[in-house]
Formats: C-alpha cells, structure tokens, sequence
C-alpha cells in the first residue's frame, strides 16, 4: 500500500489496473488497518479519478453477494451521501414514491457513516429491518416490489473498511463507489453526488458498469440530491451518450426553496419527516420528495418529462400509494414466518 500511498501524495492518478490492485489488498485482513486509513485518505486529500472508481467498483462487486431477483428491469436512486447538509433522507422517501409508482426499486444503502442519520437508520425507525437473510430480501422484493440491501449484508468484506471510515469521519472514495456497488444487475439508476466538477466522470463511471440510463445529479447548494434551492446540474446517460443539463424547481412547476427548509436530524426525527409527507402535508420537504421521485421515473423511462414526472409523484403521495408502500414493507418485515422456503 506504501507505494500507492507515495503516489497519492505525489498527486499522481492510478491507472484502472494499478486501482484494481490496490482494492483487493484494502479487503485483504493482512492488510494493516492504519495503512489503510492513510490510503483512503491521501486518495480523498488528491480527489479521485473516474478510472479510480470504476476500478474500485469492479472489485467490490466481484465480492458481492447476489440477491436473485426475478429477470425483469430494477431500479435504485441511492446517493453518494456526505455532503454534510443535514438534511432528512430524501432518496429513502422517494424510493418509496417510484415504488409505488410501479418501479421495481432494488435500493442499496449503508447506516451513518458521515451523517446523522443513513438510509438503514431511517429504514429501521420506519419498520424496515436490515437483517434479512438473503431469501428474505428476494420474498420481499416479489411481494412488495421494492427491497432495501443492506451494504454490510451483500458486502461482507466491507466489515472492515466501515470501521475503518468511521474512524475517519469525512468522506472518501467509498462514498462515491457505494451507488456503483448495488449486486442487483440495474437497467436504471439515479444517483446524486455532491461534487459537481465530477458529475460528468460518474455519468460515464456508470456507463462504463453498463447502465443503460442513468441519471447523476449534483444539488444547488452542493447536496447529492437535487434541490429547490437554485439549478441543479445533471447529466443523463443514455446507452453511452452523456448529455449534460441544469433543473431547477420553477422548470417543473415548483417553487424554489432554501436549503434550511429540508434539515432533518437524527433517525426518529427524519423518520417522523417521511411520514408527514406521505400523509399529504405539503411544503418543501414534500416538494423535495416529488422533484426526486420525478427525475427518477424520468431516468426509469416511466415518463417523458420531469413535469409528468411531478405529477406522477404527486399523485403517488396524495392517493396513499406511497404511504400503503411503506406499510407493506414494514409489515412484511414484521411477519417472522415470511421466509422463502429453499429445499
């Protein structure tokens, strides 16, 4: 690791071979934990290169555990977290709102690693356990259409490297390789990153993975999500195109809002958030929701436009459907006999 960790400090770039190389000695045990620290971050200090994450992405999915999932497109619309807003897990509410929108959403997420709150702490407060076998997880995804795969569950050579991040306590690389990583084989992902000099290079990491359509956002105001609070940049990729373009919330008929307006806090209170939304109150958090649900279906190939997108998401919302979704999948996770049955 010495080597590369000169390189780094060097500000020189790893080539994809050379970055394969070093990831399967991060998830090697002989590893020492301390160099590993120092690679992850004088790699964050450089700023990482497209080829770095592809690389590291490739690795950790020949490691992954496979969920089999019946042969039909699957979606996810996790972000690369560590953006430091504070704000309530946006992407979480929103994969319930594409759910229940008829998108089968396979969506992949971790705990707190440099937030308050991750995507699994909410999951839990709102009656979504992360300890599902792996039979489980596929009952639940023919069941309900939408199933949550834990990082630590289908990356179990991650056990190490996350306490080794949390000691850290900043972001690095594997913030933004964790969307890359889903074990499910995606036809669609909408993802965020909170770096927008870097949307184009993930745009075509995700490519690179064999997306057919994805979407990469970077938020007004520099969250992984998109905002109402200025334009957002994004790039679409479509079938190795990348085409480049801006989104603010009066282009979908929304209205802007600061980013003070979606603060959350810990799991009980952003829990608390996500469930005010899909009661119907209206206001920016919802707004947030529905501007992230549209651009989602948008990237599935529901709809066209991210004006019939906000009206889908709305609807989705205001009928019910997102709230029943979300009990469906508290409820299936609250049956201890809903386990597959393998021979």
């Amino acid at each position: 690791m010495k080597s590369y960790i000169e390189a780094f400090q060097a500000n020189r770039n790893l080539t994809f071979r050379e970055m394969q190389v070093a990831a399967e000695l991060l998830f090697n045990e002989r590893t020492d934990a301390l160099e590993i620290a120092a690679f992850l971050a004088t790699l964050a200090s450089k700023g990482e290169t497209a080829d770095e994450v592809a690389a590291l992405a490739s690795v950790m999915a020949s490691h992954a555990i496979r969920p089999q999932f019946p042969d039909r497109p699957y979606m996810d619309n996790c972000g690369t977290g560590g953006d430091g807003s504070n704000s309530f897990n946006i992407s979480t509410a929103a994969a319930f709102v594409l759910a229940a929108s008829g998108v089968p959403v396979a969506k992949h997420g971790n705990r707190k690693i440099s937030s308050a709150a991750g995507s699994h702490d909410v999951l839990e407060e709102l009656g979504v356990r992360n300890d599902l076998s792996l039979e489980e997880t596929e009952l639940m995804m023919n069941q309900t259409g939408i199933a949550f795969l834990f990082a630590p569950n289908v990356h179990p050579k991650m056990k190490r490297i996350g306490g080794i991040r949390r000691q850290i306590g900043s972001p690095t690389i594997f913030n933004l390789v964790g969307p890359l990583t889903n074990p499910v084989p995606l036809h669609a992902q909408y993802t965020g990153i909170n770096r927008k000099e870097f949307v184009m290079e993930y745009a075509s990491v995700l490519s690179m993975l064999g997306r057919k359509r994805a979407v990469v956002v970077s938020g007004a105001g520099g969250l992984d999500e998109a905002t109402l609070a200025g334009r957002n940049t994004l790039v679409l990729a479509d079938c190795g195109d990348l085409i480049p373009f801006t989104l603010t919330a009066e282009d979908v008929g929304l209205t802007s809002a600061s980013l003070s307006e979606i603060k959350g806090g810990d799991a009980t209170m952003n829990a608390s958030i996500i469930r005010s939304i899909f009661e119907g109150v209206r206001g920016p958090r919802f707004d947030t929701v529905v501007l992230n649900a549209s651009i989602g279906l948008f990237t599935d190939g529901m709809v066209k436009t991210f004006q019939e997108g906000v009206r889908l998401a709305e609807d989705s919302i205001l009928s019910g459907r997102a709230k029943r979704k979300l009990e469906e999948a508290a409820a299936f996770c609250a049956q201890p006999s809903n386990k597959a049955v393998t021979s």
